[in-house]
C-alpha cells in the first residue's frame, strides 16, 4: 500500500487579529502543514512581521479577490475599478467577481499581491486562492491557466488537484468536474507547476444539527478514508472572539477548526490511519506531472469552458 500524504493548510492568514493568533499559535506547535497569507486584508501585517521576525518556513500566497463579509472588507492593492463592488472594496461574491473582473487587471493585482509578501523578505513555498475565485466554479469563466502560468514564473505549487474523490461533498457534485481537472493538471504538468494529487473540502458553514463532536468525528473519519497519494485539506481557524462572533456568519465554526487541531483524538487519529503529515516542500518534489500536450492548445481548451 501507498503511503498516504496529507497537508492540513491554513487559509486567511492576515484576514483578521482573532485569525492571526490561531494560525500563528498552530504554526507554532506544528499542528499544520503551512498557511497562505492575504496580502490585501488588514491583518497582513501583523501576520507577515509575525513571520518575518520567526524567519516562519511553509507559508503561502492566499490569492484574494473577494471580500466576502460585511464586517471584514479591503480593497484591491492595485484599485482597479473592476476588481471592486460599489462599496469600493473586493466583490463580496465568485460569481460578481467572475461576471465583473477584468482579466489583465486579475493579474496585475495578483502579481501585486505576490510582490508585497516578498518585499517583506517572506520565502513563499505555494500559492492557492481565497474562496475558489479564480476557478470558474460559479459561471465557468477560469483564470487557471493565466494563473498557472504566473505560478510556473514564480516557481511555486498551486493548489490544483489531479483526481476528485468520490466522496467530496463540494467538488464531488459540480458537472463535468472530472473533465476540466484532467485538462487543468494537465496544464499544471506542461507547465512544470507542482500540484496535489487529491484536494478534500468539507463544508465552510455549520450544518443543521452539527455539533463540534459530529463535526470533529466527521473529519476523523476522513483520516481513515484517506486516499493513497498527495491529499491537500484547509481549515480556516480563529480564536474565541466575541465581536467575531456577533458579526460573522459562522465564525464558531472557524473556532471549531482551531479546537480540532489541538485535539487529542485528532491527532491520535491521524497517527492511527497511517497518515503523514506534509507540507508542500514535497509537493514541489513529488508532485510533477509529465509534459504530455502542449500548454498552448491546453489552455484554450480550458479558457472555452
Amino acid at each position: 500500500m501507498s503511503p498516504k500524504h496529507l497537508i492540513i493548510n491554513c487559509d486567511d492568514f492576515g484576514q483578521s487579529p482573532p485569525m492571526n493568533k490561531a494560525i500563528m499559535h498552530l504554526l507554532e506547535e506544528r499542528k499544520v502543514s503551512s498557511a497562505t497569507m492575504m496580502a490585501p486584508a488588514p491583518g497582513f501585517e501583523e501576520a507577515a512581521d509575525w513571520c518575518r521576525r520567526r524567519g516562519q518556513a511553509n507559508i503561502g500566497l492566499h490569492l484574494t479577490l473577494t471580500s466576502e463579509f460585511d464586517a471584514i472588507r479591503w480593497k484591491s492593492l492595485t484599485d482597479h475599478p473592476s476588481l471592486h463592488d460599489e462599496s469600493g472594496y473586493m466583490h463580496k461574491s465568485v460569481e460578481e467577481f467572475e461576471n465583473k473582473a477584468d482579466t489583465s487587471a486579475v493579474m496585475k493585482e495578483l502579481t501585486a499581491q505576490y510582490e508585497a509578501v516578498q518585499r517583506l523578505g517572506i520565502q513563499l513555498t505555494h500559492a492557492d486562492n481565497h474562496m475558489g475565485s479564480l476557478y470558474g466554479m460559479a459561471t465557468g469563466r477560469s483564470h487557471i491557466p493565466q494563473v498557472l502560468r504566473q505560478c510556473s514564473k514564480w516557481n511555486l505549487p498551486f493548489r490544483l488537484f489531479r483526481k476528485v474523490h468520490p466522496a467530496d461533498p463540494l467538488l464531488s457534485s459540480i458537472a463535468g468536474v472530472e473533465r476540466i481537472v484532467a485538462k487543468a493538471s494537465s496544464l499544471a504538468g506542461v507547465l512544470g507547476v507542482a500540484i496535489p494529487d487529491y484536494l478534500l473540502s468539507h463544508p465552510f458553514h455549520i450544518q443543521e444539527g452539527e455539533t463540534y463532536e459530529r463535526f470533529k468525528q466527521s473529519m476523523i473519519a476522513k483520516m481513515y478514508d484517506l486516499p493513497e497519494g498527495i491529499s491537500e485539506t484547509y481549515i480556516h481557524p480563529a480564536v474565541q472572539d466575541e465581536q467575531m462572533l456577533e458579526r460573522v456568519p459562522h465564525w464558531e465554526k472557524r473556532v471549531w477548526e482551531y479546537q480540532l487541531m489541538l485535539d487529542e483524538d485528532f491527532s491520535y487519529a491521524i497517527k492511527d490511519a497511517g497518515v503523514i503529515l506534509t507540507n508542500y516542500d514535497y509537493i514541489r518534489k513529488y508532485g510533477r506531472a509529465s509534459k504530455v500536450r502542449s500548454a498552448l492548445t491546453l489552455a484554450r481548451e480550458l479558457l472555452r469552458k
